[in-house]
């Protein structure tokens, strides 16, 4: 599996606080099958020019002496788009130095001209991947569709599949409308994982969507190739107390 979007450069923001902790993570996913990473701290947009490559960079390299090796790390940022027109083409602000770049909004709602934006940063060369709809008051799937249609990927966040409350309805129902290009981890040094998602989606006959989502998509994305469509998934909401009983163990 592929994560593209995770706070485990250590030290630096809300994420993991160290080394040994992020370790610790790396370890666990290179069990579950997880053979490349993204870090991707925060980064406003409007910071982007005065961001400190360097010094993260020295500190990614501090990360990857210590990560078990059957975890390859690339380095990239999880820009809040908090001002419109900001250049990002920089290749230190992508994931990995690929042409995608891991964008986001602020979780109060959604600014007026979204769609443009994302469609000026499409323009510029870059894929832009819109980390975790479903947090984003008033976002809905039309939104999210427009939002494709100018050339955006999106990504979903694993724990969001088997939680509750609006933000999982959302979630799901991308799923259900084929809108999602793939699924991260978003971990902080925390248990968050993609193998719960692989697991749920596997339980549920969705083996094909599973890799999509987790593999191939991800990896199309940092090798310079669009994302493949994932067929939409038919969800059993009967089955779904079950299924986070064998995910979580409870």
């Amino acid at each position: 599996m592929i994560d593209l979007h995770s706070h485990l450069l250590p030290g630096v923001d809300d994420g993991s606080p160290s080394v040994d902790v992020s370790v610790t993570v790396l370890r666990r996913f290179a069990i579950d099958g997880v053979t490349t990473l993204v870090c991707t701290p925060h980064l406003n947009a409007t910071e982007v020019r005065g961001v400190p490559h360097e010094e993260y960079a020295a500190i990614f390299a501090q990360l990857v002496a210590s990560a078990p090796t059957e975890v390859t790390l690339k380095l990239g940022w999880e820009i809040m788009l908090d001002a419109p027109g900001v250049d990002l083409r920089a290749p230190h602000l992508r994931l990995g130095g690929s042409t995608a770049v891991l964008v986001e909004f602020q979780r109060s709602g959604l600014p007026a001209r979204s769609t443009e934006e994302l469609a000026r940063i499409r323009d510029s060369g870059l894929v832009p991947l819109v980390a975790h709809p479903e947090r984003y008051w008033g976002c809905t799937t039309r939104v999210i569709r427009e939002w494709r249609s100018v050339g955006a990927a999106i990504q979903t966040d694993a724990t969001m599949l088997l939680g509750s409350g609006p933000m999982t309805r959302l979630a799901k129902q991308m799923l259900e409308e084929g809108l999602v290009d793939c699924i991260a981890s978003d971990n902080h040094g925390d248990r968050r994982s993609l193998r719960s998602a692989r697991l749920w989606l596997e339980e549920l006959g969705a083996g094909e969507q599973a890799a999509l989502l987790t593999e191939v998509n991800p990896g199309r994305l940092l090798s310079d190739q669009p994302p493949l469509p994932v067929p939409p998934l038919h969800l059993d909401r009967g089955m779904l107390g079950r299924l986070r009983e064998l995910v979580f163990g409870r």
